[in-house]
């Protein structure tokens, strides 16, 4: 005899956390100037050296629950990463909490490896979130640029940390 099962329920709350907003809140038209084009040069990675010591890896459309397992690629082959990895989100369209929970993951996961994550680019809504609260204190506020050539700037800098301390650290 087939035994009778309860009924599935589900329910949603709403929450105090930030949501993606609606397509009207992120939709902009808007003239391409020299202007835009200029401000853009800071973004784009073909010109872009992209030094022995980092790597980048991107994320492209929301970032929201049911997406944030695609993540695991930064860290699947930790051993083979380099001291510096950079996270660029400038095509990174939404954020919720749980994408906040998964980079923050990654982030701990890297430092607990001795490497450094660097976030860039982020636009306005991701970016609210990122500078929220706590998660900028795991990441580290100085390792949030505002976009790909800032982040090898950063690079930079904490290599040059690292070698500092392996050179001190050798004598």
């Amino acid at each position: 005899m087939p035994t009778a099962r309860a009924p599935l329920i589900l329910a949603i709350w709403p929450t105090a956390e930030p949501t993606a907003p609606d397509a009207a809140a992120t939709t902009t038209v808007s003239q391409v100037t020299d202007d835009y084009i200029e401000d853009g040069r800071m973004h784009i990675l073909q010109d872009k050296d992209i030094p022995y010591y980092a790597t980048i890896f991107r994320i492209h459309g929301p970032f929201l629950f049911g997406a944030t397992d695609k993540l695991s690629v930064v860290t699947e082959n930790l051993h083979k990463l380099p001291p510096v990895v950079i996270l660029r989100l400038r095509n990174m369209t939404a954020l919720d909490a749980t994408g906040i929970f998964a980079l923050e993951e990654v982030a701990k996961t890297l430092h607990a490896s001795k490497r450094t994550l660097i976030l860039c680019g982020a636009r306005e809504q991701p970016a609210q979130l990122i500078h929220l609260g706590e998660f900028a204190e795991v990441v580290g506020p100085e390792n949030i640029c505002d976009n790909v050539q800032e982040a090898l700037r950063r690079a930079e800098e904490v290599y040059e940390k690292l070698e500092a301390k392996f050179v001190v650290g050798k004598s």
